[in-house]
C-alpha cells in the first residue's frame, strides 16, 4: 500500500512538472489511432462479410446428398444459437414448353432465402432488374433469361417441369449464389420448395443437393461451424464464401492485408514513440531514485513504485485513448456516411480489449529495460552526477520490446507472412539506416569547415554526438519512411489495386464455344460493336491419381480439398504465362516436349491436395488416360475477372481432346440485349453474367480503401510524435550547451541558428536514407504481398530530402525554442 500511495503522489507530481508529456501523448496517440482503426474497421469488416457473404447467400452453406430428417437437427441447432436459417434443394431436369426442351438447374427455396444479398427480377428477358424480398409462389416459376430465350416463352407463360405446370412470374435476372463457376452451366429456374413434390422428379436415390443456409453474428456463425463441424458426417460438406468464388475470396484476402498494413504501420511508429518517451522517462528518474536509496528505500521498493506509477499511466491513456478512438470513428462513420454504400453494423468490444492489452504491453514492454536499470542507480549519484547505472548486457532491453512488439502485432493482425516482412523490413531498415547514419555523421566532419557560424555549430553538434545522432536518424528515418508511403505510395498501391480492375473489366463469361463457331463467334461480336474476343480453350477430366497411387487412398481432409479431388476438372493449355498468373514455384516452358506431358497448377490446387514439384499427376480425359508432371506452381489473381484455371497444360498435349472454348468479354447495359440473339443464333453456348460479382469486388474495395485513408490520418498523428520524442530525447543535453554557450557570449540567435542548422542537418540525412527504405519497401510490399505491379516514384527522392529538412527542422527548432531562451543561470544552478 505504501508503495502505491508513492506511486500516486509521483505521477501527480511528474505529471504537472511534464515529466509525463512526450510518454503519455504517444501512449493516447498509439491506442486512439489503434482503437478508431479497431472500432472503424471492424464495422467495414463486418460490412466487408456481409457484402461478401452475398456470394454465398448465407454466411455458411452445407451442402448434402440426403434430404435433411424429419427433424432437421442442424437446423434446430442454428435456431438455438441465435441464427437465421433457410432450405435449398436444386436439382438439374429438363424443363419442357410444347415440343421445344432444354436442361435447366432447378432450386426450391424456403421462406427467409436469400438470407445474404438479393434477388433481382426482370419484365424480359435481359431487361434491367430490380431487387426484390419476395419467392415465387405456389405453381409459380422465376426463370433465367437464357432458359426463355431458347424455349421462346414470355413472362406469363407456361413450363412445364416434370408433372408440374408453372406460371413464368418474372425472370430471373440474378440470384447471390447463382456461382461463376463451370459447374454451374445450366439455366436456373427458381420454384418454391413447396411445389418439389408435385413435379414428383425427385424420388428414391435421384440425384439432388440439399442445402442447409446460416446466417448470423460472426461470434455465433463460428461457434456453430465449429460444432457443425464435429457432427457432421463426411459426406456432408460446408461452404465458405472463398470457395463460392475465387474472386470474392482474392479481394477479401488482399482488403484484409490493406488493412491490416495500415494498422501495423500505426503500431510500428507508436512504438517507436513510446520507447523513446520510456527511456526519457526512465532518465529523467535517476536523481529521484538515488535520493529515495540515499533515505533508505530498498531496490525492490524503487522497483515497485516506478512499475506502479507506469502501469497507472498506461491504464489512464489507455482508457483516454479508447474513448478518443470511439469518439473518432463516429466522427468518421458521420463524414463518409453518402461514400459508404448501405449502413455499416455496429463496432464490437474488441477493440476496446486491445487498446487496453495495447498500452500495457506496448508500455511495460519497452520500458522494463529501462526499469531495471533505475533499481542498479547507485546513491552516491546525489552527490556526483555523472554516475550511470550500470547497461544491462545481451541487449536485454531490445529482446524484451522486440518480443512485446511481436506479441502486440500477432494479437492484432494474425499474418504471419505480412508481420515477418514488416518486422524483418523494420528491423533490416533500422540496421541499414543506423549504419548509414554513422557513416554521414561521420562525413559532417568533413564538410563543417567551409560553413558559417551556425551551421559549423550545427554540424560539430551532430558530429559530437556520433551515436546519438545516428540513433535519431534512425527515429528521424524511420518515421519519414512510413509519412512517405502514407503520402505517396499509399495511394500508388490503392490505385494499382483498382485499376487491376478497370471500369471495362470483363463482366460476362461465354462458355461451350465450339470450335467451328470460333470465327462465327467472333463475326457476331465486332458486327455489334464489341471488340474482338480472345477464346481460351478447355476440357473436362477428371483427376485420377497422384504419383501411381488412387486418388481415393490420399484423400484430402478439408471440405475444399475433397471437393478439388472429386469435381470434374478444367483444363487449359497455354504456350505463354496467363496475365493475372505468377509463377512462384518451378518455371513456365519455353520448349515444352508432347512426348513428356507438363501441367502448371494452381497454388490453392497445390495446397489443398498437398502436392509439390515434379509430382505425375493422371487424368482421365473423355476416356484417354493421361499423365501429367508437375513443373510449376502459380499464384492466381482471381479478382481480375478474365479466364484462369487451376489447372494449365503445356502446349500439345492436350490438342486431340475433345474440348471447346470460352472467353470473357465487357457489355454495357445497352449491349446487353443482344445476348439473346447471341443465344439464339449458337445455342450451345452458355453466357454467365457477372456484373453483379465485380460490383460487389468493387465495394469491398472501396471499403478497404477507406478505411486505409482513415488510418493514414492517426499514422501522420503518430509520426508527428515520434519526431518530437527524438527531439524530447536530446533537450537536456541541448539545454545545458546552450547555458554554457550563452555564458561564454554567444548570442540567443546563433544558438538557435546553430540548433535550427543541427536538425536541418538530421532531417536531410534522415530524408535522404527513407527515401529509399520507402522506395524499396514499397517494391517489396506490392511484388509480394499484393502481386501488384509497382513503379517506382521519382517523388520520394524529392520529398524525402525536402520534407524531411523542412520537417524534422521546423519541428526540431520550434520544439526546442525554449531551451535557448531559458536563462543560463537558472540551468547552471539546477545541474
Amino acid at each position: 500500500m505504501q508503495a502505491l500511495s508513492f506511486a500516486r503522489a509521483a505521477l501527480v507530481r511528474d505529471a504537472k512538472g511534464g515529466e509525463l508529456g512526450v510518454l503519455f501523448a504517444a501512449l493516447v496517440v498509439a491506442v486512439t489511432a489503434l482503437t478508431a482503426v479497431g472500432f472503424f474497421t471492424s464495422r467495414v469488416a463486418q460490412g466487408i462479410r456481409e457484402q461478401a457473404g452475398a456470394v454465398l447467400a448465407a454466411d455458411l452453406k452445407l451442402e448434402s446428398g440426403r434430404p435433411p430428417p424429419a427433424d432437421d437437427r442442424y437446423a434446430r441447432e442454428a435456431k438455438a444459437q441465435g441464427l437465421a436459417s433457410t432450405r435449398l434443394v436444386s436439382f438439374a431436369s429438363v424443363v419442357f414448353s410444347g415440343e421445344l426442351s432444354q436442361l435447366a438447374s432447378v432450386v426450391g427455396a424456403t421462406d427467409g432465402y436469400p438470407l445474404r444479398g438479393h434477388l433481382r427480377i426482370a419484365a424480359a428477358p435481359f431487361a434491367p432488374g430490380a431487387e426484390t424480398h419476395a419467392l415465387p409462389g405456389r405453381g409459380e416459376a422465376w426463370a433465367d433469361s437464357r432458359l426463355l430465350t431458347r424455349l421462346g416463352v414470355p413472362v406469363g407463360g407456361t413450363l412445364k417441369l416434370g408433372a408440374l405446370p408453372l406460371r413464368v412470374a418474372a425472370v430471373l435476372d440474378y440470384r447471390p449464389d447463382q456461382g461463376s463457376g463451370f459447374q454451374d452451366l445450366a439455366p436456373t429456374l427458381l420454384i418454391n420448395a413447396a411445389d418439389v413434390a408435385a413435379t414428383r422428379l425427385l424420388q428414391q436415390g435421384s440425384r439432388a443437393s440439399w442445402s442447409l443456409l446460416v446466417a448470423g453474428p460472426k461470434g455465433a456463425v463460428d461457434a456453430y461451424e465449429a460444432w457443425l463441424r464435429g457432427v457432421k458426417s463426411d459426406a456432408e460438406r460446408l461452404v465458405d464464401v472463398g470457395e463460392s468464388s475465387e474472386q470474392m475470396k482474392s479481394a477479401m484476402e488482399r482488403s484484409a492485408r490493406f488493412l491490416n498494413l495500415a494498422a501495423l504501420v500505426t503500431v510500428l511508429l507508436a512504438a517507436v514513440a513510446v520507447a523513446m518517451g520510456a527511456r526519457r522517462f526512465a532518465t529523467r528518474h535517476l536523481d529521484v531514485v538515488a535520493l529515495l536509496k540515499c533515505m533508505g528505500a530498498s531496490q525492490r521498493f524503487v522497483l515497485t513504485v516506478t512499475f506502479v506509477e507506469l502501469a497507472l499511466v498506461a491504464l489512464l491513456g489507455a482508457l483516454a485513448g479508447t474513448l478518443l478512438g470511439f469518439i473518432a470513428q463516429q466522427g468518421l462513420t458521420f463524414l463518409v456516411r453518402g461514400l459508404v454504400r448501405g449502413v455499416l453494423p455496429p463496432p464490437t468490444l474488441a477493440p476496446a480489449l486491445v487498446g487496453i492489452g495495447t498500452a500495457l504491453t506496448m508500455l511495460l514492454g519497452f520500458a522494463l529495460a529501462p526499469l531495471l536499470e533505475l533499481k542498479q542507480v547507485p546513491p552516491a549519484r546525489v552527490l556526483r552526477r555523472n554516475l550511470e547505472p550500470p547497461r544491462l548486457r545481451f541487449g536485454f532491453g531490445y529482446l524484451a520490446a522486440a518480443a512485446a512488439l511481436a506479441l502486440l502485432l500477432f494479437v492484432l493482425v494474425r499474418d504471419p507472412r505480412l508481420i515477418g516482412y514488416a518486422v524483418g523490413g523494420i528491423a533490416a531498415t533500422g540496421v541499414i539506416l543506423f549504419g548509414a547514419g554513422l557513416l554521414l555523421v561521420r562525413a559532417t566532419k568533413r564538410v563543417r569547415g567551409g560553413a558559417g557560424i551556425a551551421w559549423r555549430y550545427g554540424l560539430a553538434s551532430v558530429a559530437r554526438r556520433g551515436r546519438e545522432s545516428a540513433v535519431q536518424i534512425v527515429a528521424f528515418g524511420l518515421g519519414l519512411t512510413v509519412l512517405l508511403q502514407l503520402a505517396l505510395v499509399r495511394d500508388d498501391l490503392l490505385r494499382e489495386w483498382r485499376a487491376s480492375l478497370p471500369a471495362d473489366a470483363p463482366n460476362h463469361f461465354l462458355i461451350n464455344i465450339a470450335p467451328g463457331d470460333a470465327e462465327a463467334l467472333a463475326g457476331f461480336f465486332v458486327a455489334h460493336g464489341v471488340a474482338r474476343p480472345t477464346l481460351a480453350p478447355w476440357v473436362r477430366a477428371r483427376l485420377t491419381a497422384v504419383n501411381g497411387a488412387p486418388l481415393k487412398t490420399r484423400m484430402p481432409k478439408t471440405d475444399r480439398g475433397r471437393a478439388f479431388a472429386e469435381r470434374e476438372q478444367n483444363l487449359s493449355w497455354s504456350a505463354t504465362l496467363p496475365p493475372d498468373n505468377r509463377v512462384v514455384e518451378g518455371r513456365w516452358w519455353e520448349h515444352p516436349d508432347p512426348a513428356r506431358p507438363e501441367v502448371s497448377i494452381a497454388s490453392e490446387f497445390q495446397e489443398e491436395l498437398g502436392l509439390k514439384l515434379g509430382d505425375q499427376l493422371s487424368f482421365d480425359v473423355a476416356g484417354e488416360a493421361i499423365v501429367a508432371r508437375v513443373t510449376s506452381v502459380r499464384k492466381v489473381r482471381w479478382d481480375g475477372f478474365r479466364p484462369n484455371f487451376f489447372l494449365v497444360f503445356a502446349p500439345g498435349v492436350l490438342d486431340t481432346a475433345t474440348g471447346t472454348l470460352m472467353t470473357s468479354l465487357h457489355l454495357d447495359a445497352a449491349q446487353r440485349p443482344m445476348l439473346a440473339q447471341l443465344i439464339q443464333r449458337f445455342p450451345s453456348v452458355t453466357v454467365f453474367d457477372i456484373d453483379t460479382l465485380i460490383g460487389q469486388v468493387r465495394d469491398i474495395m472501396d471499403r478497404a480503401a477507406l478505411a486505409v485513408e482513415y488510418v493514414a490520418a492517426f499514422t501522420l498523428l503518430a509520426g508527428v510524435v515520434v519526431l518530437l520524442a527524438a527531439i524530447e530525447a536530446t533537450r537536456d543535453e541541448r539545454r545545458y550547451e546552450s547555458a554554457v554557450l550563452r555564458t561564454l557570449g554567444a548570442s540567443r540567435l546563433t544558438v538557435l541558428k546553430g540548433v535550427a542548422a543541427e536538425f536541418l542537418a538530421l532531417g536531410l540525412l534522415a530524408g535522404v536514407l527513407a527515401a529509399s527504405a520507402a522506395s524499396i519497401a514499397s517494391w517489396v510490399l506490392a511484388t509480394q504481398l499484393f502481386a501488384l505491379h509497382y513503379a517506382f516514384n521519382p517523388l520520394l527522392w524529392l520529398a524525402g530530402p525536402a520534407g524531411g529538412a523542412l520537417i524534422v527542422g521546423l519541428a526540431g527548432t520550434f520544439a526546442t525554442r525554449r531551451v535557448v531562451t531559458e536563462p543560463p543561470a537558472t540551468t547552471i544552478k539546477e545541474t
